[in-house]
This record gives C-alpha cells, sequence and structure tokens, in this order.
C-alpha cells in the first residue's frame, strides 16, 4: 500500500498514514490523494487493524493542496472520496491526525476529517483560501462551525488567519496537546487504546456519533439498532464477555 508520496506503517493494530513530500510541506496533489485513498480502502477491509494515524513527515502535518499541481490540471481529488481521498468519505475506523508544524488549507480539512486530534504545542492551523481567492470546499467550513462556537469559526475562516493549537485545544477540536516532536508518539499513544478495544464495536460507535447529529429524537433508537444489533450479536461480543469472566485480555477476530 505505501507509495513514494504515502506511507504506511502497522503495529499494535494501529496504521500510521505519511504524507511524504516533507520538500513541498506535504502538500497534496494528485498522487497523494491517490494513495490516501487506496490506503485506506485497504486498510478498511482488514480485521487486524482497528485505528489509524495521520500525518506528515518531515515536521509539518500539511501546507493543503499543491497550488502549483493544481495549476498545471493535477486536482487532488478522488471521485466518491473528495480531497486528499478522505475528506468526503472517511474510513469507517478511528482516525486520528497527528500534527505537528502546518495544518493549513486543505491540510487543516483533512484534520477535521479526522476523528480525534493530537498536536504540537508549535502547531497552527488555518483556512487561508480567501487569501488565494479560493474557498475552503473540503469541509473546512462545514465541520468547523460543527466542532467550535460559531462566531470563532467564522472568524478563522473569513480571516485566514493561523491560530495555534493552544487556541483550538481551549476550544475543544484538540484533543491533546503534545511538546514539539512528540505529536505522533501521542497519537500512537492514544490510537493503541483505541485499538485495545474490539473493532466491530469501534466501528459501530464511530458511525452512530457521526450519522446520529440530525436523527430527529423520536427515531434515534430505531435508527440506531441496524447499526449495533450486529455486534451484541457477534463473536467479539462474546468474546469481550468471557475474558471479562476469565480475567483475561481479550483477542478480537473482527467477527
Amino acid at each position: 500500500m505505501s507509495s513514494d508520496e504515502v506511507l504506511i506503517e502497522e503495529s499494535d493494530g494501529v496504521a500510521v498514514i505519511t504524507i511524504n513530500r516533507p520538500s513541498a510541506r506535504n502538500a497534496v496533489n494528485g498522487a497523494v490523494a491517490r494513495g490516501l485513498a487506496a490506503a485506506l480502502d485497504a486498510l478498511d477491509t482488514r480485521s487486524d487493524i482497528s485505528a489509524y494515524v495521520l500525518t506528515g513527515a518531515g515536521g509539518t502535518f500539511c501546507a493543503g493542496m499543491d497550488l502549483k499541481a493544481f495549476l498545471a490540471g493535477d486536482f487532488p481529488v478522488i471521485e466518491g472520496r473528495g480531497f486528499g481521498g478522505i475528506a468526503e468519505s472517511p474510513p469507517k475506523k478511528p482516525l486520528i491526525a497527528a500534527v505537528e508544524g502546518y495544518a493549513l488549507a486543505g491540510g487543516f480539512e483533512l484534520a477535521l476529517s479526522c476523528d480525534l486530534i493530537v498536536a504540537s504545542s508549535e502547531s497552527k492551523f488555518g483556512l487561508p483560501e480567501p487569501k488565494r481567492g479560493l474557498v475552503a470546499g473540503a469541509g473546512g467550513i462545514m465541520r468547523l462551525p460543527r466542532r467550535i462556537p460559531y462566531h470563532v469559526a467564522m472568524e478563522i475562516a473569513l480571516t485566514g488567519d493561523h491560530y495555534p493549537a493552544s487556541r483550538l485545544y481551549e476550544l475543544g477540536l484538540v484533543n491533546r496537546i503534545t511538546s514539539p516532536g512528540e505529536a505522533l508518539a501521542g497519537a500512537l499513544e492514544l490510537a493503541r487504546k483505541i485499538a485495545a478495544n474490539a473493532p466491530l464495536a469501534l466501528a459501530a460507535t464511530k458511525k452512530v456519533i457521526i450519522e446520529s447529529v440530525d436523527w430527529p429524537l423520536e427515531e434515534m433508537f430505531t435508527k440506531q439498532g441496524p447499526i449495533i444489533n450486529p455486534v451484541f450479536g457477534s463473536k467479539d461480543a462474546m468474546e469481550g464477555a468471557a475474558a471479562f469472566a476469565e480475567k483475561r485480555a481479550p483477542e478480537w477476530r473482527g467477527e
């Protein structure tokens, strides 16, 4: 699954996905988008991988879309998945962003496509598209006001300025702040805690949290049922109960 532009490393049920264009501050071109989409499509079918960490090589998360490639006609959008192969269709499994340096424009939008964000104290976020005559159309201006207060989201989106991770931590957008250079380690610590849990339960939990945002109150449990009921009848559910009774660690199979 690895390519020159997208690297994959696996351990302890976690896959680390690295955008590998440090000389371009990990700006997303077509090759990165295709690599991320292919990696997530493959990993989502694996029962031995329960969580992902998305990061960037060379001390920067992602500076957004590669504007030089864009001018040359290389548009980093994958049909059915959107910008970067993620924005319109994030993976079924939990995805954590490990942010060092800059997460700007499409880079911020990739982070917003993740379920959790771990960021270095020196990292900065922003949606500078209006400064370039563009719009943050990869989910930024739709997801941001759902995650933080309306007026703050408006300030970030309309000014195009950079905002420190500490400010976004105060607003609840960033889960954890680490020392410089430690964002990946912090994200891996969180990912391993998640990956220790049953994979079917994790996927169902994520699906309900995301989809239930606009469910009518009177339909919530009806809509939840088809998603979570198969989990209760799974082999992993039986294994979890048996492991608890026998005072041992469970051995999940994703079945």
